[in-house]
């Protein structure tokens, strides 16, 4: 259990010591129990924060809440918050220690930093560079020439192909492959013929890359995911696509060829791109969306082809009418044929 003197320490905020007590563990709202700690980020959950047991819960200060038994803590962003409450309650696992499993199949001339971790069945091919305190965790494939920076954490079953260069502080999860081969063919008449793709994968620093992403190698030149871009699990990402700074990529997104996101575009579950768009700074697309065209700064899209979200929803609740609307017009087609008939 950890204190609530330590949460509030965590979270710049002062209790009168009098209220410290003992924290069982983070809930949400319905399912906390009598000792835990919850939180609340809208007022679309106050009815569940008014039944909750939770003993103490974190809130936005503008949000106003019913009185009950519960301690509130208020902060300015309470999704943050809980984060960092999350970070001090997490269970402490064993740190990788630094050295190589004898099992790791190493090729000559491999470069390593200072304090790496090499997991079980690890294969790492000749010319790969390995930054200081990496982790590479059971059965990771590093290709020949990869480079590899600082502070990197790659999860179970992670392939790096050929050439593919990553930055500092990434973390890759399980299952992930950087480097295949783009798809590129070419129909000659008789065949779809194989185009080479001699580029390579760069990610830049503070990326984080989800479970059984794929991110295809470039024709020629980069593909390329941009500093601090967060990608979720099943993504797709097509050769000599570039995104900015600070991206997010939802699940089950895919973004076809050398289409390039600006800084900060997100990209909700399911929704994709087609190949050669230009999708502008601050763009978000909604879930299932589809990009056709290039984008606009701060557009929000929605539906397929992607339009405008606020137009998307005048249209969604126009064909919901469209029944009654079908009723009304041919009530006054049959009113207008009547008056035609009587001139």
């Amino acid at each position: 259990m950890h204190k609530l003197s330590d949460i509030a320490r965590v979270l710049g905020v002062e209790i009168d010591p009098a209220t410290d007590r003992a924290i069982a563990r983070v809930a949400n709202l319905e399912e906390a129990r009598e000792d835990d700690l919850s939180y609340i980020g809208s007022d679309r959950f106050v009815e569940r924060f008014a039944t909750s047991k939770a003993c103490v819960v974190i809130a936005p200060h503008a949000l106003t809440l019913p009185v009950t038994p519960a301690m509130i803590i208020r902060v300015a962003d309470s999704e943050l918050a809980i984060g960092k409450v999350l970070e001090l309650m997490a269970p402490r696992l064993t740190p990788s220690a630094p050295g190589i499993h004898p099992t790791a199949v190493i090729a000559p001339g491999v470069q390593f930093g200072q304090d790496v971790s090499i997991g079980p069945n690890v294969c790492v091919a000749s010319g790969a560079r390995i930054g200081d305190r990496t982790v590479l965790r059971a059965n990771v494939v590093i290709d020949q020439g990869c480079v590899v920076g600082h502070d990197c954490v790659f999860h179970s079953n992670v392939v790096l192909r050929e050439f593919v260069e990553v930055g500092n502080r990434v973390t890759i999860h399980a299952g992930s492959v950087l480097g295949t081969d783009g798809f590129g063919y070419r129909w000659n008449g008789k065949e779809h013929v194989k185009i080479p793709q001699i580029g390579t994968v760069v990610i830049e620093d503070d990326v984080e890359i989800g479970s059984c992403t794929c991110i295809d190698r470039a024709k020629f030149g980069q593909t390329r995911i941009g500093r601090g871009t967060k990608i979720d699990n099943l993504v797709q990402v097509g050769h000599n696509v570039k995104t900015g700074a600070h991206c997010i990529l939802c699940g089950q997104v895919g973004v076809a060829g050398s289409t390039v996101l600006g800084n900060g575009v997100v990209m909700g579950g399911g929704s994709a791109a087609r190949d050669h768009v230009k999708i502008a700074d601050g763009t978000m697309v909604a879930a299932r969306g589809g990009i056709g065209s290039d984008t606009s700064p701060g557009e929000i899209l929605a539906g397929y082809v992607g339009t405008p979200h606020k137009q998307w929803l005048r249209e969604q609740a126009a064909i919901h009418k469209l029944p009654e609307l079908i009723k009304t017009v041919r009530a006054l087609e049959a009113e207008i044929e009547k008056l035609k008939s009587k001139t």
